[in-house]
């Protein structure tokens, strides 16, 4: 065999897999619903997820669960972690959410007043009667998974690790009968 031969052969191997590597890549790999983006909430329903998890946890004396982004995180973790079932009862929740509001208010979610919000207290109290009826197979109530993205979110953000909860950056020693005092932030964990 010639080198002009081996030169034509590798070119074309390698051409066949380049092309046959994009086309996979654009056509097997497209996120499901069709959006190209690979989002499954609008900005919107972005910012509404940030309001219901300001809702959950509210700023205090620490920064609350918008301050987070929080909203960003629940979307990275439905589209990624959640199997479609799950996506769909948690994207379907979230828009029952704010039609439900709306209806009763006649105002989006987001204008709302705190007293208002307490409308969430109701769909805590729905989800908490599902969770006890559920059978062992049936997929979560979304507002359970809502307040449960929350609080991981929150909790493994630097905010919530270092100003909500106590935070030693470099540990020393363990110390399993370290002094409590009542009403004293649990530790993160490092």
């Amino acid at each position: 065999m010639d080198r002009r031969t081996i030169i034509k052969q590798i070119s074309i191997m390698t051409g066949v897999a380049f092309v046959g590597g994009e086309v996979f890549l654009n056509s097997g790999c497209k996120p499901e619903g069709g959006n190209q983006s690979g989002e499954l909430f609008s900005p919107a329903q972005i910012t509404l997820l940030d309001e219901i998890g300001e809702t959950i946890l509210p700023t205090t004396d620490t920064p609350g669960a918008k301050s987070v982004q929080i909203g960003n995180f629940m979307q990275k973790m439905v589209r990624d972690c959640y199997n479609s079932v799950e996506q769909s009862i948690f994207v379907n929740g979230l828009k029952e959410i704010a039609s439900t509001f709306e209806k009763k208010y006649g105002k989006s979610f987001l204008n709302a007043k705190p007293d208002e919000r307490r409308f969430l207290n109701d769909i805590n109290a729905q989800a908490n009667n599902n969770k006890k009826t559920k059978m062992k197979n049936e997929t979560q109530h979304y507002f359970i998974m809502m307040k449960q993205l929350t609080i991981l979110g929150y909790f493994s953000s630097e905010t919530g690790c270092t100003q909500a909860l106590n935070y030693i950056a470099v540990p020393t020693k363990y110390n399993g009968s370290y002094p409590y005092k009542k009403g004293d932030k649990a530790w993160a964990l490092n």
